[in-house]
């Protein structure tokens, strides 16, 4: 009976708690519940466009705005070059005339530490390094998904965003490995420094939680991998995030290869289990520009060339479903997984319209 009535007293106690936090906070009790697990308002996406890659970037984000969900709000943050702020920020002004409550975004000039600032400008390819101090730069934002200019979204990014939600207590970012096979594998067979795992990572597409990266202090320790490691790296940035979770390997999350689908995936032999789809199309090496599997230029030429203002959704999911039927992509090696790219594509289509 005494049992009984401590129950009685817990349960009671804990009604009293749900009701007062309702009235508190006027939500509905399930909406307290589980707030941390609902799609969050507002995704941050980030791009560093230098060089010439200012169309690339944004058929980037026209592919992020193709494949939205309408109740997620998607802010674009562009670091470029002093030449090219005002092509973004007049394209995307005109953008947002079409889609006013879908997107918003930031223009931000290239910004380098002084110490060094020619190197870390230089390093690899033209402002590729920039993403490794977004932390400091981008200091008032909790968290963002970088991507390269040669990516495209299949999928909405409200997807790979909720990776985020199953990050542990240590990590501070999200990333897909660079490869799947070792017989293939670069870092595993190549490079002369410290890399992640057993193949590396690809840096590409990066969950990148800022708040934890400042308060690990993350570019304190970059810069000492850097001058340790300057003569031995190759890929610049994508090197020195490889050492730095090599000695920290608690600090990442690794993701599915879906979300950073690149051409060694398919071109050889395929490595990369595809089986619920794809959800980003990555064209490094300048895929999405030649005809050496045209899987990847078909896409890429087809998002550039939608009219957000006349062509619809359904219009751009049959046009892509079009063009991916054609013999050229079905008979090269990469063409192979059209049926998976599709799938990705059609299930949003289904959702959609």
């Amino acid at each position: 009976m005494r049992l009984n009535k401590k129950l009685l007293v817990f349960y009671s106690i804990i009604t009293f708690c749900l009701v007062f936090i309702y009235f508190i906070q006027r939500k509905p009790i399930n909406e307290i519940l589980y707030e941390k697990t609902k799609i969050p308002s507002t995704i941050y996406i980030g791009v560093v466009s230098c060089s010439g890659r200012s169309a690339e970037t944004l058929t980037l984000l026209k592919s992020a705005l193709i494949f939205r969900e309408d109740k997620v709000k998607l802010h674009f943050i562009i670091i470029t070059e002093s030449s090219t702020l005002d092509v973004f920020e007049e394209k995307l002004s005109d953008w947002r005339e079409i889609l006013p409550k879908q997107f918003n975004f930031t223009v931000l000039p290239t910004q380098f530490p002084e110490k060094n600032e020619k190197v870390w400008r230089t390093l690899f390819k033209p402002c590729a390094a920039q993403r490794l101090f977004l932390p400091t730069i981008l200091k008032d934002i909790d968290s963002l998904l970088y991507m390269d200019t040669d990516t495209l979204f299949l999928y909405p990014p409200s997807e790979i965003w909720s990776a985020f939600s199953t990050f542990n207590a240590s990590q501070l970012a999200g990333l897909v490995e660079e490869h799947e096979d070792r017989n293939v594998g670069w870092y595993n067979r190549f490079a002369r420094h410290p890399f992640y795992g057993a193949m590396g990572l690809n840096s590409g597409v990066m969950l990148m939680n800022l708040t934890r990266m400042r308060e690990f202090e993350w570019e304190k320790k970059i810069f000492p991998i850097y001058d340790s490691y300057k003569n031995k790296i190759i890929f610049g940035d994508q090197d020195l995030i490889n050492i730095f979770f090599y000695y920290f390997p608690d600090k990442v999350k690794i993701l599915s290869c879906v979300y950073n689908y690149r051409p060694d995936y398919c071109m050889y032999s395929p490595v990369c289990n595809v089986s619920q789809g794809i959800r980003i199309l990555h064209g490094n090496r300048g895929y999405f520009h030649q005809n050496k599997q045209p899987l990847f230029k078909q896409i890429f030429d087809t998002i550039q060339t939608v009219d957000l203002r006349n062509d619809s959704g359904e219009f751009v999911v049959k046009t892509l479903n079009a063009v991916l039927s054609d013999i050229p992509v079905t008979q090269s090696r990469c063409g192979k997984i059209s049926d998976k790219i599709l799938l990705s594509i059609n299930s949003f289509y289904n959702k959609s319209f």
